[in-house]
């Protein structure tokens, strides 16, 4: 496979696992990581970058704790080691869930959101998408208009990560959270996100 998505949920994740993980961080990504002042943005950045590096691994071939990512500025990190011009990845997370996404075959970008009933989605459509896109949302059955907000959220965000002018989008669903994967070029077959238990080596 040269495309994975995968998700872990970190509600249970052990203080002592994720002290583990933190200990993979290069040092740009440590200077990053004391920046966060929530204890849950921290968590939620040591557990992606985790989850980054256990995608990594199992694509690369390589052992996670291994891989060396460089931050950026503004931008997404660099892959240092093992060194490969032919990888693009993306992380997102939304509440307890982190996803990661990486492939040897086209750019990706993912995104992730926890639905909620409660927002006021077609004020929100009304601010980020086009009106075209605001009229179908509005269009839909008032049951059905949350799902669709959100599944169209998560492209429009995960086609932002992607930074490319035309893009190809499957969307998932998983537990009260909407996902999007968009990749520069079509895929052979849809991507199965699979959970992933980030609490066991």
């Amino acid at each position: 496979m040269d495309t994975l998505v995968w998700m872990a949920d970190i509600t249970a994740l052990p203080v002592v696992r994720l002290a583990a993980y933190a200990d993979w961080l290069g040092e740009s990504e440590r200077q990053r990581h004391v920046r966060f002042i929530r204890p849950e943005r921290q968590r939620q950045f040591v557990a992606g970058r985790a989850l980054l590096r256990r995608v990594l691994g199992q694509l690369l071939g390589v052992e996670p704790g291994g891989v060396l990512l460089q931050e950026r500025p503004g931008q997404a990190p660099v892959l240092v080691h093992p060194f490969r011009t032919d990888v693009s990845f993306s992380i997102s997370h939304s509440g307890s869930l982190v996803a990661c996404a990486a492939s040897t075959a086209t750019a990706v970008g993912v995104d992730i959101e926890r639905i909620d009933p409660a927002r006021d989605v077609l004020a929100l459509a009304g601010q980020a998408f086009t009106p075209d896109a605001v009229t179908r949302l509005s269009a839909c059955l008032e049951e059905e208009r949350v799902e669709t907000f959100y599944r169209m959220w998560c492209l429009h965000e995960a086609g932002i990560k992607l930074g490319t002018g035309s893009a190809i989008g499957y969307v998932f669903m998983h537990a009260g959270f909407a996902g999007a994967l968009c990749c520069a070029r079509a895929l052979a077959a849809a991507p199965v996100p699979i959970l992933v238990d980030l609490a066991c080596q």
